[in-house]
């Protein structure tokens, strides 16, 4: 969501002791350790209540009137920014028992907790105070929420568990949302499910409970049932190269500074065909392609994404560059081009593209075909190698990554193109997507 949320002021709720939210986030990782705002219900500076994906990697929901009059902090850390995670908060001020009067639950699993403040018997919650705004994504035009929401549920004057939205997948073992979840939802009650591009504050709870978008809101493809491959924060030292606004949009676009950086997705595997494009923001010094995990470079000095045997790159002057070596290949390009890469894991091949043209007189139909002749690389070395989708960054770079979630940052494509094979569902700029390539998303991986 990064600077932008949507929000709705309350009328006169059916409890304002009883009620329960429930949301699914994917974070973005912040640098500077700030709180991010999932939801929020805002009266002024001295009375409001939020969840807060915090500067600690906490789930944090409080209530503040003039002092914490509630506050539940988890232990868990929610370190794992590429994964979906369902969050209850849910509360009932009228219970005798203190302990039960606030509960937070992460994918289905009632937590423990770092801080624990209980509401008093009875006590009026900021939760649904009439006049006070309900936002999702901010608290007071702060502390922004910089992955994704979706299924943002309120429902008002009922404490509900997470099994009405929500079970145990018997197969998997994991925890596994309804997209149709039956809530009763109270006055002030709502059910935001984004699937309307042009109306992403609908609320289809029937409420008519409509939030109003503030900024540009972003639909992406990214969801539970689909998840999307993002830059992976915790391999290498990725977050120690990047400026105070690095991670952004989901951990979809890296805003590189001070020593040269290499980042890698957090989809790996060891065959299939994929493609996915980058926009180059800002070029710096910059090298799109792919790197085996194994070989991941730790961001040293003078160490590239070409610098391993395993890690294969377009460089930003035009050259291919592998094992410490570069050589000529295609057109260079800069600030405002975008890079397309077709890559063949199962054989061990790899092709690139500027702005919808594939470089060295290689085609659509021929790499489709698997005619390697053009490739920027063949041949490479597929024995257990678990490579991964790389770009290396340096001089004040910045990349934004679709790897088939149809956005570059905070734009969303107007026109699209999907591959025919695994996830059909991806959304591409270019029309340019080889015959049995697909997205790196867990459909298309699992295809």
């Amino acid at each position: 969501m990064a600077t932008t949320f949507l929000s709705k002021t309350n009328t006169t709720g059916t409890s304002t002791q009883k009620g329960t939210i429930s949301v699914w986030i994917k974070g973005s990782e912040d640098p500077s350790g700030n709180n991010q705002t999932i939801v929020a219900s805002w009266g002024n500076a001295t009375n409001h209540g939020a969840i807060l994906w915090n500067g600690g990697n906490k789930i944090d929901a409080f209530d503040y009137q003039g002092g914490y009059v509630s506050q539940l902090q988890t232990n868990a850390l929610l370190r794992d920014s590429s994964s979906w995670y369902h969050v209850v908060y849910s509360w009932d001020t009228t219970l005798s028992t203190a302990n039960d009067r606030q509960k937070i639950y992460i994918n289905g699993v009632e937590q423990t907790y770092s801080t624990r403040t209980n509401y008093s018997q009875n006590a009026a919650t900021s939760w649904n105070a009439n006049s006070y705004s309900m936002r999702v994504g901010a608290l007071n035009s702060s502390s922004y929420f910089s992955g994704y929401e979706t299924q943002v549920i309120f429902s008002d004057g009922f404490q509900l568990t997470p099994s009405t939205f929500g079970s145990v997948n018997a197969t998997s073992g994991i925890w596994v949302g309804d997209t149709s979840p039956t809530v009763t939802y109270g006055n002030n009650g709502f059910n935001l499910d984004f699937a309307n591009s042009s109306d992403m504050g609908n609320d289809v709870s029937g409420n008519a409970n409509d939030f109003t978008p503030s900024g540009n809101l972003t639909q992406a493809q990214d969801c539970p049932d689909n998840n999307y491959s993002t830059v992976n924060i915790n391999a290498g030292k990725a977050t120690e190269y990047l400026n105070s606004t690095g991670l952004r949009y989901g951990n979809t676009q890296m805003n590189q500074h001070n020593n040269n950086a290499v980042f890698i997705s957090t989809f790996a595997n060891t065959t299939g065909k994929y493609y996915w494009e980058m926009l180059i923001d800002a070029v710096g010094y910059t090298t799109q392609g792919v790197m085996a995990y194994d070989d991941l470079v730790q961001n040293g000095g003078g160490s590239y994404l070409y610098t391993p045997a395993t890690g294969y790159g377009y460089v930003y002057t035009g050259n291919k560059g592998n094992s410490n070596s570069q050589a000529s290949y295609g057109a260079s390009y800069t600030s405002g081009d975008y890079i397309s890469v077709a890559f063949d894991q199962t054989n061990g091949s790899i092709w690139f593209a500027k702005n919808g043209v594939w470089q060295n007189n290689a085609t659509t139909s021929e790499i489709g075909a698997g005619t390697t002749t053009y490739a920027a690389y063949s041949s490479m070395p597929t024995n257990g190698n678990v490579y991964a989708a790389a770009f290396g960054l340096d001089n004040n770079a910045v990349t934004s990554i679709n790897y088939g979630n149809g956005t570059f940052g905070i734009t969303t494509l107007s026109t699209t193109y999907s591959p025919t094979v695994g996830d059909t569902g991806a959304k591409f700029k270019y029309n340019i997507i080889p015959t049995g390539f697909t997205a790196i998303s867990t459909k298309g991986y699992n295809a």
